[in-house]
């Protein structure tokens, strides 16, 4: 099956924070759907069922199609049960991470059996990219004990070489005449990754078509665990602060197992090709991440109901680092504006800027790159860990009633990054980290 001997290894990490956007568009906004706004809640013993398409599409790489139905059932006024069930499919073209060359190279697939060719002065991308994944999520809320309410969670996701099982818990306790909320919780998931091959040594060279590759025997795994505490507090009878600390920590495999690095000629910078089996191969090696990844977040959001207009403003900011090196800002805003008949149009802008890893490397020098097996020595060539700024602008319309309420929203993503620092010789003359943009198409609809 080589279309599916993909270039990542897990679906929602394609580009840098295209989860984000996918969470943000279907299955977070499915719970803020524009039923969500309805006054009377749903019958008890009913169910409510809400759906979501989202189509999203780069520039000459990733196109993504992603439905979503959203059921809940309310077992009484203050318990319920929720099940979320998601599929997506990408295809398109994707980043290896290896630098362009003024010649063209030639690039071995994951699995040693294909190999695709990239022409000279453009980006090494595969360009028979498919995945695809399901996901289900079960959600079981109910009170635990007076002003108290918990959520007990399950989710399940499949790709073709990725699994991920996971369960969580939270409380919310209300106090001071339920003006204020207090909340904690935790996820727990274990991966599951199958690399197409196997998963390469690090820093092993990539071989020749045919020429079986360096693999480690038998499946990876790792471990995540995510801890999140806040506050939501009643402002006046309009407006609401919410602020949250949160704590993630991986362990485990976290290298990306279709992502290279350019080995490059001291002198005069170009990728060097010295493949005794095949000329037209560049040098290139797989990566090597550390095996545990620390990171802390802090958020804030601001909803406030403009009531001589029924409008509603909603700010957030997110703060996160982790010992990755990786320090990012998120400030998001949107404004609903009412119209007629329950209709409304909301603008929506997004802003988010991140630092390079500590060990993002665009590329090695030639006698200066680490041995074949050495895991002490780190380095990664993928751009989502590298430093750039995102930026998102979008308009939603939609009809809120208390039946069959529905919203089309269009976005536009633009992803800009300096070029890499230390460039040289002939790699001053090409761009190794040019400009990706994305549309995206979002529809929802509540049954």
């Amino acid at each position: 099956m080589e279309a599916v001997a993909v270039t990542k290894p897990t679906l929602l990490m394609t580009i840098p924070h295209l989860k984000d956007l996918l969470a943000s568009a279907t299955c977070t906004l499915l719970a803020t759907s524009p039923g969500a706004y309805a006054e009377d809640p749903h019958p008890v013993g009913e169910w409510d069922i809400s759906s979501a398409l989202l189509l999203y599409s780069e520039s000459d790489r990733v196109r993504a199609v992603e439905p979503v139905i959203n059921a809940n059932k309310a077992l009484d006024t203050d318990e319920s049960i929720n099940i979320k069930l998601t599929v997506d499919t990408l295809t398109g073209a994707s980043a290896s991470g290896a630098v362009p060359s003024t010649q063209p190279q030639t690039f071995t697939r994951p699995s040693g059996d294909g190999s695709y060719v990239t022409g000279a002065r453009s980006i090494p991308l595969d360009d028979t990219f498919l995945d695809s994944r399901a996901a289900l999520a079960l959600t079981w809320s109910r009170p635990a004990f007076q002003e108290t309410q918990s959520e007990l969670g399950f989710n399940i996701s499949k790709e073709y070489d990725y699994l991920s099982i996971g369960t969580s818990a939270s409380i919310a306790k209300n106090l001071n005449d339920n003006n204020t909320t207090v909340t904690t919780g935790f996820s727990l998931a274990r991966d599951t990754i199958d690399p197409v091959g196997g998963a390469p040594v690090p820093f092993a060279l990539m071989q020749p078509q045919g020429v079986a590759p360096i693999r480690e025997s038998g499946s990876q795994s790792k471990t995540l665990v995510d801890l999140i505490a806040g506050v939501t507090q009643v402002i006046d009878e309009n407006s609401l602060f919410q602020i949250n600390y949160s704590f993630g920590r991986s362990n485990g495999y976290l290298n990306d197992p279709y992502k290279f690095v350019s080995v490059v000629d001291p002198i005069n910078g170009a990728p060097v090709f010295d493949n005794a089996l095949d000329a037209s191969l560049p040098r290139v090696v797989f990566e090597n991440r550390p095996d545990s990844r620390t990171k802390h977040g802090l958020y804030g959001q601001y909803k406030r109901f403009i009531q001589s207009s029924g409008d509603i403003l909603d700010a957030t900011y997110r703060f996160t680092v982790d010992d990755w090196g990786i320090n990012s800002h998120t400030i998001d805003l949107k404004y609903r504006k009412l119209l007629s008949n329950g209709k409304f149009l909301q603008p929506h802008i997004r802003w988010y800027q991140q630092d390079a890893a500590d060990f993002y490397t665009p590329f090695l020098v030639s006698g200066e790159e680490p041995q074949s097996g050495d895991t002490s020595s780190l380095a990664s060539a993928d751009y989502r860990i590298g430093e750039f700024t995102g930026y998102t602008i979008g308009l939603e319309y939609g009809q809120v009633n208390p039946h069959n309420s529905w919203s089309v929203a269009l976005e536009y993503y633009l992803q800009t990054g300096d070029e890499p620092a230390g460039k040289f010789g002939e790699l001053e003359t090409l761009e190794l980290y040019p400009d990706v943009d994305a549309v995206l198409l979002r529809v929802l609809y509540d049954f």
